[in-house]
């Protein structure tokens, strides 16, 4: 997510050349393929709400979250006694070779049931540590799920965006090219009159073939758009609503953006419970040099029909205390020690890294939001004095004082100042939502979305002090 901010941001600044590589507007071109009935047009907040509640990659985080969960009772497992039946029972045949030369033989059923209950008194402070351990990771999973859930709502907001230009794009292309006809049209009756040349024609001609080449790509992007938005969203684009900047959640100045972001971005956080968790493991390494104690509990009765023995049953009752003390293992505990503090080392390292790189996307995303308000401001003023200079052009071409190919050229100007426009808009509302992730705030909660926050914490409580049972909360 922090590289995929500050990637963002770079693409945000880029120059954009061409139709193709042009996206969304939502101005007086996206109104115009939205149908006059608004009632089942979708907004951008309904398709992030759809995304949230079913993209395939944030629920599938959600199942990996629910399973380190369970980590936690597991740990807690060491706490408790550990109780174990057994039962044995066989056909034994016997044939004994008496001192007076006779033989005895004999077919036995022996069987022996008992119960063993054992209970760990103390282990070095492992399963202490072990659950504190696996709380930690509990901690960092739940960031990292709120991480993907940024990615998945910043990949919702540009499938939407991506769909909602390509359309405005569409319709751009449509009006060239019904212009280019037109423009085409009146040449040749001007060509028929003698009053233009065979070129004048053909130039109409040539711009006109570029145009329905231009809207062709035009509907290919769409096309492709539509698919990703399905990807993303969970199903087929409808009729969408012009979608706004999140002006309003965002910090005030590039400095307030860099403090939040490496102080609350999920992935920074995550580190730091990453940190917290490798540490806990080098006590539990050092935790297998201590000392451990155990009390084991054991009842058991045999059952044995031969004739020679001196009894047929037996009864048995036992507890029994066990003390050990580790002398020498071969060097394994120092070294699982030693590479849990080396572990600890390279944690401590990565979440320096991951810092840096939250304050790197921050930043970046600060500089392309603001930088797409300015760009936006400039392609709506080009697109204005565009306008008015090919209503001139039209004017002076109608009066002999331009040519056909002035007038084709004017009328690229503003096409290609159009797409610019559409781009600029489409990316200032990416460039905010960016941004708000950027510094971890890109969520439900934040955005209040129509749809129900998912709570990890709910299943973590579910779980957490389950002595028994194998179906998850869920019934499975």
């Amino acid at each position: 997510m922090i590289g995929r901010a500050a990637r963002a941001g770079r693409v945000m600044m880029r120059h954009r050349s061409g139709v193709v590589s042009v996206f969304a507007t939502w101005a007086a071109l996206a109104l115009s393929c939205v149908p006059s009935s608004q009632a089942w047009a979708e907004a951008l907040p309904e398709a992030l709400a759809k995304a949230y509640q079913t993209n395939p990659q944030l629920n599938a985080e959600r199942a990996r979250q629910r399973a380190t969960d369970e980590n936690v009772p597991q740990a807690l497992a060491g706490y408790r006694p550990q109780i174990v039946a057994s039962l044995s029972a066989g056909l034994q045949s016997v044939r004994n070779l008496l001192p007076d030369n006779t033989i005895q033989t004999a077919n036995l059923k022996p069987w022996i049931v008992g119960v063993t209950v054992t209970q760990t008194l103390f282990n070095g402070f492992r399963t202490a540590n072990s659950v504190r351990a696996a709380e930690l990771q509990v901690q960092s999973g739940r960031e990292a799920l709120r991480n993907v859930g940024q990615g998945v709502l910043l990949d919702a907001v540009t499938a939407y965006t991506n769909v909602l230009a390509n359309q405005s794009l569409v319709e751009a292309q449509r009006s060239n090219v019904a212009f280019l006809r037109e423009t085409l049209a009146v040449t040749q009756r001007r060509l028929n009159a003698g009053d233009v040349t065979p070129t004048d024609s053909a130039q109409a001609e040539a711009r006109l073939n570029r145009g329905l080449a231009d809207l062709n790509a035009a509907e290919v992007a769409l096309a492709v758009s539509q698919a990703t938005y399905a990807q993303v969203i969970g199903n087929a684009p409808s009729q969408l609503r012009p979608a706004e900047a999140v002006d309003r959640y965002l910090p005030k100045s590039r400095e307030d953006a860099q403090t939040m972001a490496i102080r609350q971005h999920p992935a920074v956080m995550a580190a730091s419970f990453d940190v917290d968790f490798a540490s806990t493991n080098i006590r539990i390494a050092e935790g297998t040099l201590l000392p451990s104690a155990t009390i084991q509990g054991s009842a058991s009765k045999s059952r044995n029909n031969d004739p020679t023995l001196g009894t047929f049953a037996e009864d048995q009752a036992s507890i029994v205390a066990n003390v050990t003390a580790p002398i020498y293992d071969g060097g394994q505990a120092a070294a699982q020690t030693r590479q849990a503090k080396e572990i600890t080392a390279q944690s401590r390292l990565v979440l320096d890294q991951i810092r840096n790189q939250a304050r790197a996307a921050a930043t970046s995303a600060w500089v392309a939001n603001e930088g797409a308000k300015v760009t936006v401001s400039a392609s709506e003023s080009e697109v204005k004095a565009a306008t008015v200079a090919l209503q001139g052009v039209q004017r002076e071409a109608a009066g002999g004082q331009r040519t056909t190919v002035d007038v084709l050229n004017s009328q690229a100007d503003l096409i290609l100042a159009k797409a610019r426009l559409i781009g600029a808009q489409r990316d200032r509302v990416i460039a905010s939502y960016t941004l708000l992730s950027a510094i971890g705030h890109l969520d439900v909660k934040t955005l209040n979305l129509n749809t129900p926050d998912y709570l990890p914490e709910v299943h973590y409580h579910q779980v957490r002090d389950a002595w028994h049972g194998l179906r998850t909360p869920s019934g499975q």
